[in-house]
């Protein structure tokens, strides 16, 4: 299942985590852009091809396609954000799949490194269902 963009919050995070789980179940970065892309293009076709999709983002298309077949590594947080929104991807999810973690994030984490390793760690082998409980407790402030 694909990310979903909407305003209900609580079937966001479901989709985001189906999302995340069917993400990381791709060989790589560049196959999972290359497939998403591919998705897109079957519902427009000149929007989301790889030199339209290169061009919206500042890149050279040949560094794209590079990418896409795992000749070159995952690009910068920044490239790879604009990325995942031409793709209507949560930029989260990208990261993750290019093994980084995003500036804001690795901020909030050095605030209180102990703790959020711990929470992190905590979480790690926790149901989804469990997870997306304490994710919505935070939110809503009911702790």
């Amino acid at each position: 299942m694909f990310f979903r963009f909407n305003n209900d919050l609580s079937r966001t995070i479901v989709d985001n985590v189906e999302y995340v789980v069917y993400a990381t179940h791709m060989s790589n970065f560049g196959s999972f852009i290359r497939e998403r892309r591919e998705h897109l293009q079957t519902r427009d076709r000149a929007r989301f091809s790889l030199r339209r999709i290169a061009q919206t983002i500042d890149i050279e298309p040949s560094y794209l396609s590079k990418i896409e077949r795992g000749q070159q590594p995952p690009p910068g947080e920044e490239t790879i954000v604009a990325l995942a929104t031409q793709l209507e991807v949560d930029p989260d999810v990208l990261l993750a799949l290019a093994g980084k973690v995003s500036r804001d994030l690795q901020l909030i984490i050095r605030t209180r490194p102990v703790l959020f390793a711990e929470v992190i760690r905590q979480l790690r082998d926790m149901p989804d269902h469990a997870v997306l409980r304490v994710v919505r407790e935070v939110r809503d402030g009911n702790w």
